[in-house]
């Protein structure tokens, strides 16, 4: 009988701790989905991979002379994700490549079925090559909100 309410006990106690520690296990949101971008109707794709490696690509309206109004993706050479720290930077594409650093955060969405659930607000350089192979930068400090999820 003894031997019974020691398991018993034992089983009790295991059930406490995992049901203690599971939040903080499972406790890491999933940040990936689409976000607005710079202008209307331009968006960033995030795709939270294992280990922190962040894939995705910016489909953006082309602003050059020759894709000026084109629809252009720029799929990201490198991303990544510590906790809520997020940096990528883009493959080139017809001379422009982008770095972004910040932060994810929760935004004023209540659910991931409203705009901004989650917001992502930093730092994005816009880096352009002209004809003369001169590297022009633009900083700006940006704030992209998450697009409406279906559950």
């Amino acid at each position: 009988m003894k031997w019974i309410l020691a398991v018993g006990g034992l089983l009790l106690a295991a059930t406490f701790c995992v049901s203690q520690t599971s939040p903080a296990t499972a406790g890491a949101e999933d940040y990936s989905g689409m976000y607005s971008f710079v202008h209307e109707g331009e968006f960033v794709q995030v795709t939270v991979e294992d280990a922190g490696k962040v894939a995705g690509f910016i489909s953006r309206f082309g602003d050059s002379e020759g894709d000026k109004g084109a629809f252009l993706n720029q799929f990201f050479k490198e991303g990544k994700l510590d906790g809520s720290e997020l940096s990528f930077t883009t493959e080139t594409v017809h001379a422009v490549w982008f770095d972004f650093k910040g932060k994810v955060s929760r935004g004023k969405g209540k659910t991931h079925a409203e705009e901004a659930y989650y917001v992502i607000k930093g730092n994005l350089i816009e880096y352009r090559t002209d004809v003369d192979k001169k590297v022009s930068t633009k900083n700006s400090e940006v704030s992209l909100e998450s697009f409406p999820q279906s559950p």
